[in-house]
């Protein structure tokens, strides 16, 4: 196997998408694996390896990848069956295919066979870099655009289209960042929310205010969530964030 054009090169510049990829290389040449596994990570990535197309198989269909890495030439089970085995099972990681094979007819073979994108050795890492974080960045705004329009959580309601939220069939009134905020409480139900996270993708803060306005907004929506109702929504998480929730125990 060809090694990377880029093996003796410093180390990659940092990765342009603001959020870390988990990427499955699936690749015969333990050395040419050991730089991409360590290249990756140095850009902020995490990368998981298989040395075979078998293992490799089994990993890209157990694991929630962003993106797989496929060389071509693979022991047990070449690069394109493992793809088409894939395709067929309905595992839809975006593949990027790396292959010494870089004819026109190699590289319309790779993408028949599933295939998103296709990169000939020897390659430069950037270059590498960033077809997978355009591959990353595709799958992200597919799964944007199935997202749910409407949001369930015990007796609370919340519906995208029309901005109407309920708890037990009764109309509950919010201002338009009360219904921002639970709609994000909402998406992450049961799970750990941080004030990081709400300043992020409900003010579209990306510093520390040093404000309390998150914990204003969410007094506020407790108190139009639970008027009337002897349970809780919302929950504290002392020293992490907050959790919506339909349970009556309070998080510790």
């Amino acid at each position: 196997m060809l090694a990377p054009a880029e093996t003796r090169s410093p180390p990659p510049p940092p990765a342009l998408c603001t959020e870390a990829m988990r990427l499955l290389i699936i690749e015969d040449d333990r050395e040419a694996v050991a730089y991409l596994v360590k290249a990756f990570r140095e850009a902020g990535h995490v990368a998981d390896q298989a040395l075979d197309g078998l293992t490799g198989y089994a990993l890209a269909q157990e694991g929630a990848y962003d993106v797989l890495i496929v060389d071509r030439m693979l022991p047990k089970l070449d690069g394109l069956s493992l793809i088409r085995s894939l395709r067929e099972q309905q595992v839809d990681t975006p593949v990027l295919i790396l292959s010494a094979l870089g004819q026109v007819d190699d590289r319309v073979k790779g993408l028949r066979a599933g295939g998103d994108d296709y990169l000939p050795k020897p390659y430069a890492f950037s270059e590498l870099l960033a077809r997978t974080e355009v591959l990353a960045r595709r799958r992200g705004a597919g799964a944007a655009s199935a997202e749910a329009t409407s949001y369930r959580v015990g007796d609370l309601e919340l519906d995208r289209l029309s901005h109407r939220v309920s708890r037990a069939g009764q109309e509950v009134p919010l201002q338009p960042r009360e219904f921002r905020l639970l709609e994000y409480l909402m998406r992450h139900a049961g799970q750990v929310v941080t004030r990081t996270m709400l300043l992020e993708h409900v003010w579209d803060y990306h510093f520390d205010p040093q404000t309390n306005v998150i914990d204003v907004h969410v007094s506020r929506l407790r108190a139009k969530l639970d008027k009337g109702f002897p349970t809780p929504m919302i929950h504290t998480v002392r020293g992490a964030g907050y959790m919506l929730r339909a349970e009556e125990t309070r998080a510790p």
